[in-house]
């Protein structure tokens, strides 16, 4: 089954990957390597979750955005290669979120995402993961995540 078919399957849509909202690329693809810019929450241009955890969102509305951090990532890399099956594995996952003080559930709100990656990509989807709690992020927004995925050796 391709990554595209477990998509849909799951009732996941890649969006349009999001365009920077900086001075900088989305994407930079370095040899067999393609590292992508922090994704955040966004559905159709409107950043969806803002706020802190532990403050004005709960636990579970920070597994849904890391989730929606995931599917922007997803696109970005699609975006990138053409087809998300010229991926070999998504190496590297960084995820920052936006925390009240004293909250310390970074790492399951975080799940959000390695979730959605380990269901529709299976086996490309074993990636290290460092969790980071923030007093602030950019745009007020309540997950960014920051990939760096390994292309296929025949595709670069």
């Amino acid at each position: 089954m391709t990554i595209e078919e477990r998509l849909e399957q799951a009732k996941l849509v890649l969006p349009d990957p999001p365009k920077a909202v900086g001075n900088y690329k989305p994407w930079v693809k370095v040899d067999n390597l393609i590292f992508v810019s922090g994704q955040f929450p966004i559905v159709d241009g409107v950043l969806r979750y803002k706020g802190k955890l532990g403050a004005n969102l709960t636990m579970e509305e920070g597994y849904e955005a890391a989730k929606l951090c995931a599917l922007n990532s997803l696109a970005q890399l699609k975006a990138a290669l053409g087809s998300l099956e010229h991926l070999q594995v998504i190496a590297r996952v960084d995820g920052h979120v936006n925390s009240a003080p004293g909250w310390t559930q970074q790492a399951a709100v975080l799940n959000g995402a390695s979730d959605l990656f380990a269901e529709i990509m299976t086996d490309k989807a074993g990636h290290a993961r460092t969790a980071f709690g923030h007093s602030e992020l950019p745009l007020n927004a309540a997950v960014e995540l920051v990939m760096i995925a390994v292309i296929k050796s025949e595709i670069h």
